[in-house]
């Protein structure tokens, strides 16, 4: 996949396709085909900081830590970007999520993972 803007993270997603964030404050979003689906700035007008680490849920939803903004969020494929986590993060790189709504963030500014539970859509 060419002209990607300084990718950093890449994660499957539905479908075979994919999600890559950018250096540039971007994350876009490929089919299968690997032709471009959409940007996540443009389709949610939401601002990035540094996005880093990216990874899709069991509702296809796409979780984004954002390493100078220190925080996650989730965009889901309806409806408007949720925050999941705006506190108690000091540089949040890579992300991870479990089938059962674990959220696991690795935080290179303390050394560690932190696990977070979440629930978007009710049980």
């Amino acid at each position: 996949v060419p002209n990607l803007q300084g990718p950093r993270y890449v994660s499957p997603a539905p479908n075979g396709g994919f999600v890559v964030s950018e250096e540039c404050g971007d994350v876009k979003v490929f089919t299968s085909s690997r032709k471009l689906l959409c940007s996540l700035s443009s389709k949610y007008g939401h601002r990035f900081g540094n996005p880093a680490g990216v990874c899709v849920d069991v509702d296809g939803s796409i979780l984004v830590a954002d390493e100078q903004r220190r925080t996650v969020h989730l965009f889901p494929e309806h409806g408007a970007p949720v925050c999941l986590v705006s506190a108690g993060l000091r540089r949040p790189n890579g992300v991870a999520c479990s089938s059962f709504g674990h959220l696991f963030v690795a935080d290179a500014g303390e050394n560690c993972v932190k696990v977070f539970k979440y629930c978007v859509r009710p049980p």
